[in-house]
């Protein structure tokens, strides 16, 4: 790591790319700690954007015109930008633009999974697994007859290896796991699971959703054959998402959406499919949201992912610290720490999640309430809900201290 990647990030400049962080509510100014499920969008990533719009604006592959080639090399471009951001050497090949991760997981699950799985065949997940995983897979299962089994999650929130290693098996067809966890935090050892499910001969999927977007990502080091992730969730825009795919996986795969664009021939009785990427792109792709995904990988890596991933930790570490020392706090997964995160998940006693949130936003603190699209994982801790802090490049410890004021002042209205 050079010595410009040890710099701590200067806030206070990163906030002024933000404007929406200088609104105020009731006299109060935001305080948004909901970034683990969509982080703030900074002016360049905007702009980028506006000017795409202002200046380009056109259909891709479909029009000889000027403004269609200028937007057609913009959106394949794209492609090779990220390839090159999470260290895919196929290049725009290995790159498929969906609408958020859930997509790019339920791509897999129909492209290979209803064709691939069957009776006998074993789908491993862990404890710990969003919705998109955990449902997209289930409903797999129950199709094609394949078992669905769970890497158990252990008393501090991290995967039991031990019980990975028994579960994995001759029969386990596919490995989805989540990279780091939404709830607890947890950052799991992806490219120790990924090479237990190798040595099975099985197929790994990781889901990078909360890993991409705060620390560096190589998909080939960790060898995992699909890997997706979100714009919205890494300073990006809304409405598109990243499936990477091993370029063998893919060209095998038949697509599971049809239409225009991923086609290379049609007759009235049968249709042939373009090259990759494009074949898993039907209609008309997020031309806009893949400028405004580049802007936000430039800016991202401007800033440094390691250092990225620095800030969130130090955050997470204080808010952790502070939220431990509240009577009547719980929180969930592990310590601070190489195995935890940029999000705090915890609970007040007495106090329902969604009351402890309401109460927030009565401070202008944003944070997220529920189940987390992990009600699973909820029922394994014995909580119908917990409340979740979550940090980004651009939050203090001085809103971490906001936080624990509003918690104070929860604690003694409910008591």
């Amino acid at each position: 790591m050079s010595q410009q990647n040890l710099e701590s990030l200067d806030v206070e400049a990163i906030r002024e790319e933000f404007p929406i962080l200088q609104r105020e509510f009731d006299g109060q100014q935001v305080v948004y700690l909901d970034n683990a499920a969509t982080t703030q969008t900074p002016d360049p990533v905007v702009d980028a954007m506006g000017d795409y719009y202002r200046e380009s604006n056109a259909n891709v592959h479909r029009g000889i015109h000027h403004l269609s080639q200028e937007a057609s090399i913009l959106y394949e471009e794209a492609h090779d930008r990220v390839a090159d951001f999470i260290g895919a050497s196929g290049g725009r090949e290995e790159v498929i633009f969906t609408k958020h991760t859930t997509e790019a997981e339920n791509l897999v699950a129909y492209s290979w999974g209803l064709n691939e799985l069957g009776p006998g065949d074993e789908i491993v997940l862990t404890e710990m697994e969003h919705h998109a995983s955990l449902v997209t897979w289930q409903q797999i299962g129950k199709r094609t007859g394949a078992d669905v089994k769970y890497i158990r999650i252990t008393d501090d929130g991290t995967l039991d290896m031990d019980h990975a290693r028994e579960l994995i098996t001759d029969d386990t067809a596919m490995l989805s796991a989540v990279h780091v966890s939404n709830t607890l935090g947890t950052v799991n050892p992806v490219s120790e699971l990924v090479d237990i499910a190798h040595d099975h001969d099985a197929l790994a999927f990781i889901d990078g959703a909360q890993a991409v977007p705060n620390r560096p990502v190589d998909v080939e080091a960790i060898d995992a054959d699909f890997y997706a992730f979100s714009g919205h969730k890494m300073a990006g825009p809304t409405g598109i998402g990243v499936l990477y795919g091993k370029k063998e996986l893919l060209e095998e795969m038949e697509p599971y959406l049809y239409g225009g664009g991923m086609i290379r021939k049609v007759t009235f009785e049968d249709s042939t499919w373009d090259d990759l990427p494009w074949k898993f792109e039907p209609g008309t792709p997020p031309i806009a949201e893949a400028v405004g995904l580049v802007a936000a990988i430039d800016w991202l890596e401007e800033l440094g992912m390691e250092r990225i991933e620095a800030h969130e930790e130090e955050m997470a570490r204080y808010a952790y610290e502070q939220l431990a020392a509240e009577p009547g706090v719980e929180i969930y997964g592990p310590e601070p720490g190489p195995e935890r995160g940029g999000l705090v998940g915890f609970n007040l006693e007495s106090v329902h999640a969604h009351d402890l949130a309401s109460i927030m936003n009565d401070h202008a603190v944003a944070i997220r309430a529920g189940d987390h699209c992990t009600q699973p994982l909820h029922d394994k801790l014995g909580v119908a809900a917990s409340a979740r802090a979550s940090f980004y490049v651009y939050n203090t410890k001085a809103e971490v201290d906001e936080l624990v004021a509003a918690i104070d002042d929860a604690r003694q209205l409910f008591s």
